[in-house]
C-alpha cells in the first residue's frame, strides 16, 4: 500500500520560513519523481515543483521561484519542500505527489503524478 505522507504545515508569520516533509512507502521512491502543489480554497490545484528520481534535475513554477527549493533524501524516501519570504497568498493544502518516471525531466501536469499525499495545511497570517 502505497503512502505520502506529509508533514511541516502549520500557522506562519509573513516573511517567515517553513519545510515541509513528505515521508514515502510501499514503493520504490528511486523509481519516481518527485512534486508539490498546493491548492487554496476555490481555486484548482497549482504545480510548484518536482525533483527528478536521483535529485539531479528541478523544476521550479514562475509563481514561486527564488523562495520555494525542492530537495529529496532517497536513503530516507523523503522529499522536502523548503518555503521562504511566505506571503499571505501561500496560503493552501500543501500535498506531494508521485510521478513513474525516471528520467531526468520532470512535470507539472496534474495528470502525470500516479499517488497523492493527503495533505498538509499551511497558513500565512500575522
Amino acid at each position: 500500500q502505497v503512502q505520502l505522507v506529509e508533514s511541516g504545515g502549520g500557522l506562519v508569520q509573513p516573511g517567515n520560513s517553513l519545510r515541509l516533509s513528505c515521508a514515502a512507502s510501499g514503493l520504490s521512491f528511486i523509481t519516481y519523481a518527485m512534486g508539490w502543489f498546493r491548492q487554496a480554497p476555490g481555486k484548482e490545484r497549482e504545480f510548484l515543483s518536482a525533483v527528478s528520481w536521483s535529485g539531479g534535475s528541478t523544476f521550479v513554477a514562475d509563481s514561486v521561484k527564488g523562495r520555494f527549493t525542492i530537495s529529496r533524501d532517497n536513503a530516507k524516501n523523503t522529499v522536502y519542500l523548503q518555503m521562504n519570504s511566505l506571503k499571505p497568498e501561500d496560503t493552501a493544502v500543501y500535498y506531494c505527489a508521485a510521478d513513474p518516471n525516471r528520467t531526468q525531466k520532470t512535470t507539472g501536469r496534474v495528470n502525470a503524478y500516479e499517488y497523492w499525499g493527503q495533505g498538509t495545511q499551511v497558513t500565512v497570517s500575522s
